[in-house]
């Protein structure tokens, strides 16, 4: 029979270790590539302080500075990992096109983002952080500069068009000098981005929406909803669609299904709505965009690594 002390140690030690096992970030194993993509040049690079802070780089046999993809994967800021690139490019195709490449890993909203206001600056930053890293490591790794495109799904397609259309990000009187590097990008491909985390302009395009509330700390889209006004100001500035201007660089963006604007769709995270809204603002601005969906007039490309090499080898 086990004495009142001891039951009462027993369980304060199983009350420690229950609220850590419920605090600590979940484990979960490390990715890997898939077969089809050559080992990495280098692995595992850090472009900041953070353990997300990483990159892998495939550097293209060339006499000459090469142009270089930044792919940004997928999984809604919540997921994922570089591992994950041959989802959004042939890095093989690109290699032998002249094309480097590099996978990159950021910080989840899920685990690492807490301290970041709004949430979603985090992974955006860092995405504008790690370009402005590979610029500086031009002459190292024979990189040309001036042609450096973006790639990446769903929320890594965001993030790529939220780069391709802000204004640089580069600060010029910044002792460090990778800060100093632009985050222009000569152009992107992309997969189910979404082009606005605006709920309302969601709920326009497409009524059944419910993606986004997480990237402004909000738990469902009901609320994101309701706080819309409140937060229009960090909205504004992390959709991509917001800051298209005639000055921006052409974007390739492939879909799977058919659009239908103001009509509930089968995957609303995902919707080709959002792309179609997209070209129409381009179009406005007189800007390129390439939109690929079944049955789409708007495209010249078969998929995102063939115009990514036409774009980024064309003279």
């Amino acid at each position: 029979m086990i004495s009142d002390p001891v039951k009462f140690t027993l369980t304060l030690i199983l009350t420690l270790v229950t609220a850590t096992a419920h605090c600590a970030e979940p484990k979960t194993e490390p990715e890997s590539y898939d077969a089809s993509v050559p080992t990495p040049t280098q692995s595992e690079i850090p472009y900041g302080a953070h353990e997300r802070h990483v990159l892998d780089f495939w550097k293209a046999n060339s006499d000459k500075p090469t142009p270089l993809v930044i792919v940004f994967h997928g999984g809604g800021w919540n997921g994922g990992s570089k591992e994950r690139v041959n989802r959004f490019a042939d890095v093989s195709a690109l290699l032998d096109a002249g094309i480097s490449v590099v996978a990159c890993n950021y910080r989840l909203i899920k685990h690492h983002a807490q301290d970041v206001t709004p949430p979603v600056k985090a992974p955006l930053h860092d995405a504008a952080r790690a370009l402005q890293f590979v610029r500086s490591k031009a002459t190292e790794w024979n990189i040309n500069k001036e042609r450096i495109a973006a790639a990446g799904g769903s929320a890594g397609g965001c993030t790529s068009l939220w780069l391709l259309y802000h204004d640089d990000l580069a600060d010029p009187t910044s002792e460090d000098p990778i800060s100093r590097e632009s985050t222009r990008l000569y152009c992107a491909a992309v997969g189910g981005p979404q082009t606005t985390l605006d709920p309302a302009q969601m709920k326009e395009w497409t009524p059944n929406s419910h993606y986004g509330g997480h990237a402004f700390g909000k738990e469902n889209f009901a609320q994101f909803l309701a706080d819309r006004e409140s937060i229009l100001p960090w909205v504004k500035e992390f959709s991509p669609i917001e800051h298209v201007s005639p000055d921006d660089p052409p974007v390739y963006i492939l879909n799977k299904r058919v659009p239908g604007i103001g009509q509930e769709q089968e995957d609303p995270t995902h919707t080709t709505n959002f792309s179609v809204k997209l070209k129409e603002k381009c179009d406005s601005a007189g800007i390129s965009c390439q939109l690929n969906y079944p049955g789409s007039p708007h495209f010249q490309h078969s998929d995102r690594t063939a115009y990514l090499i036409a774009k980024l080898n064309s003279l």
